[in-house]
Formats: structure tokens, C-alpha cells, sequence
């Protein structure tokens, strides 16, 4: 995509978050890496469902402001996550009811904060650890999620997301639309862990062995 295209992706990915109650007031982020190495980011306290195109933050490879609104308070973890995990072109934030709630609950575990209970959660997300609470823009939490994914990395998973604890997940993939789905698979995996009672068994190692040869799932 042109830079023009990535702009209006943004905002269409942005409001359809919004309408559906995916982010609320001024919480969340998105931002795009561009070919030339800098980014595209939502900017800091904008509503993600009244994004304008011209007006977000462009930022060069170094993370300088080079036009638009003032750029998010997380442009660090983001441009973490985008060196940690070069797959990545698109970085959503957002603060995700039933994943904050899983979080305030208490996870499956810190390495994985749900069990995989569906093949598609297998499939389309994997494992996502838990990254401990820090204040909403902390360089600290910026590290802890690169060492995250290196971690993953060098145990042959390639992760998709993370989890803030309290604050919400972190997701990314080649495109904003991607991005999305694995945040939409992801919150709405939570959604049933919370619901189930009693709580579901995990998928056995067979079953995911299976969903690991026929696609490639990287749990």
C-alpha cells in the first residue's frame, strides 16, 4: 500500500474498533511501519473511531516526529515490537473488555494467558505471555515485550501478541487488517474462557500436533 492507502487503512481499522466496542474514549493505538523504515501512528489521546489521515503522526526510523499530531505515548514499545518482530508491519493496542478482565481475574498463566481451547485460537493467534504492569507509555514494558518475543523467537514460536497487565493486548501482523483479526480472535477467545463455567479443557497434544502440520500453528 501507498502511504496515502496505509493512512485511510488506519483510520477504517481505527473506527471499526470503535463501533464495536473493541476501544473506547481515547484508549488504544495503531500504527503502520513504512517502506522506508519510519511509521505512521495514531496520535497520543486520539479516539481511535475519529481518526483524520492528515492528521496522524508520521515518525522517522529514529523515532522522530517529522509531521501530523503528536505521536502516541506508546510510539516506544511499538517501535520495539516492530525491531523484535521484523514480520510485523502493523502494531494495534487497544484495551480490550473481557482480556483486562481476564487479567484483573487472574490468567491461565503468565507464558500463556489463555489455554487453547479452540482450534482457531490455535491456529490464528497462539500463545500470548503476560507482560507485568508498568505505567501506560513505560520504556521498561517496551523491553520486557522485545525480550518476549526473542524468547518465543528462539523457541521456535513466532509470537503474534502480548498482554499489558491491566492495560491490554498488543497485536501485530503483515497488514492493519490482519492485525485486527488476530486481536478480534484473541478478545473473543477471552470472552469464552470467562464465560465457560465449568472451565473447558485445553485441545491435547494431539489435536494441536494436528493443527500444527495441517497450518503451520505455532503454539
Amino acid at each position: 500500500m501507498s502511504e496515502n492507502e496505509l493512512r485511510d487503512e488506519i483510520c477504517r481499522v481505527g473506527r471499526s474498533l470503535f463501533e464495536r466496542g473493541y476501544v473506547h474514549a481515547t484508549a488504544g493505538n495503531v500504527s503502520v511501519r513504512l517502506d522506508d523504515g519510519g511509521f505512521l501512528i495514531t496520535p497520543t489521546d486520539a479516539c481511535l473511531g475519529f481518526l483524520e489521515p492528515q492528521r496522524l503522526a508520521k515518525v522517522s526510523a529514529e523515532g522522530e516526529q517529522l509531521g501530523g499530531d503528536r505521536a502516541s505515548k506508546t510510539l516506544a514499545l511499538h517501535r520495539r515490537i516492530y525491531a523484535a518482530a521484523p514480520e510485523a508491519r502493523c502494531v494495534i493496542h487497544t484495551h480490550s473488555t473481557h482480556l483486562v478482565a481476564l487479567t484483573l481475574s487472574g490468567v491461565w498463566g503468565r507464558e500463556a494467558i489463555l489455554p487453547p481451547i479452540t482450534p482457531y485460537f490455535v491456529m490464528k493467534v497462539g500463545r500470548v505471555p503476560l507482560i507485568p504492569y508498568h505505567r501506560p507509555g513505560d520504556p521498561a514494558a517496551a523491553e520486557l515485550v522485545a525480550h518476549a518475543i526473542e524468547a518465543g523467537r528462539q523457541q521456535g514460536t513466532l509470537l503474534s501478541a502480548v498482554m499489558l497487565d491491566r492495560l491490554g493486548p498488543n497485536a501485530w501482523a503483515a497488514t492493519p487488517a490482519a492485525a485486527m483479526a488476530v486481536l478480534e480472535e484473541l478478545e473473543e477467545t477471552a470472552r469464552l474462557w470467562l464465560l465457560a463455567q465449568p472451565k473447558p479443557a485445553p485441545l491435547d497434544e494431539a489435536a494441536i500436533e494436528e493443527l500444527r502440520q495441517a497450518f503451520g500453528a505455532a503454539w
